[in-house]
């Protein structure tokens, strides 16, 4: 304000810091930071976008979507958060501790049905996409076609994991399986993965907070949230209520204007 001062007096236009700010201000001129847009360096963004939007405008009621991730890997151990507390009381979570186990989530979730699988490993490989592929053939083995979408990770778009489907593919209608095919999304696009904001209201929901003695405990918390959620949208298909996954960070739907990924999330071993 100074400087400005100084130049329109230089300029010919004394004036005081308080009449330049009250000009400023209304000019409409504000203070704003400036805001990250998430972008990606896939040159074939638009066309994988518009190939998933025109698989979901299309959907028949015997396909499905799935949108998959994995969640992970996470330790388990105690875990900070925000929580109410007595006006006494110090909540504090130690920086160091001992991990009781590690475990990696990998899930799906179908959209149109709002249901999600999950299945839990140790490794992010073909072998857990494969394993994937063929419990959710086995669940909505009434389909005619299921759609799996997930991001540009390696073993996502892997040499194996494509023979497979070709393979279980040219069977399909003999043993009487879906079809299985792929919708990927654009790479550095993970913002997109619907998927991510389920992630999001299970971590707040269960993982905050908590300090669950095993893996196996964590997992036995995980299975109940996964089915209650699934439960509650089974009966209340358009509806997300105020039940626990109302913590999820935008509506389970694929939109390019929504960031599904939590910027927040780390998972330390």
């Amino acid at each position: 304000m100074a400087d400005l001062r100084s130049v329109l007096a230089e300029e010919g236009h004394p004036m005081c810091c308080e009449v330049i700010h009250t000009i400023i201000k209304e000019a409409g001129w504000k203070w704003r930071h400036a805001r990250v847009v998430l972008t990606s360096n896939d040159p074939e963004y638009r066309v994988k976008v518009d190939a998933i939007k025109k698989i979901l405008s299309e959907l028949k009621p015997d396909e499905a979507f799935f949108s998959i991730d994995e969640y992970g890997p996470f330790a388990i151990k105690q875990k900070g958060g925000v929580k109410q507390v007595a006006p006494d009381e110090q909540y504090v979570v130690p920086q160091w501790q001992k991990s009781k186990g590690w475990t990696i989530l990998t899930a799906a979730l179908e959209l149109s049905r709002n249901q999600v699988t999950h299945l839990y490993s140790r490794k992010k490989n073909t072998a857990e996409m494969i394993k994937m592929a063929d419990l959710l053939r086995n669940e909505y083995r009434t389909c005619s076609t299921i759609y799996l979408s997930w991001d540009a990770a390696s073993w996502h778009v892997s040499k194996d994991l494509g023979a497979y489907l070709d393979e279980i593919n040219q069977k399909a209608a003999l043993e009487g399986f879906p079809i299985v095919k792929t919708a990927p999304l654009p790479a550095c696009a993970q913002f997109l993965n619907v998927i991510e904001s389920v992630f999001s209201g299970m971590a707040r929901a269960i993982i905050h907070n908590s300090d669950y003695q095993s893996v196996e405990a964590a997992m036995e918390a995980i299975d109940r949230y996964f089915g209650r959620r699934n439960e509650y949208f089974a009966t209340h298909p358009k509806k997300a209520g105020q039940e626990i996954w109302g913590k999820e960070r935008v509506p389970s739907q694929f939109a390019e204007g929504q960031n599904c990924k939590d910027p927040l999330y780390q998972f330390p071993i």
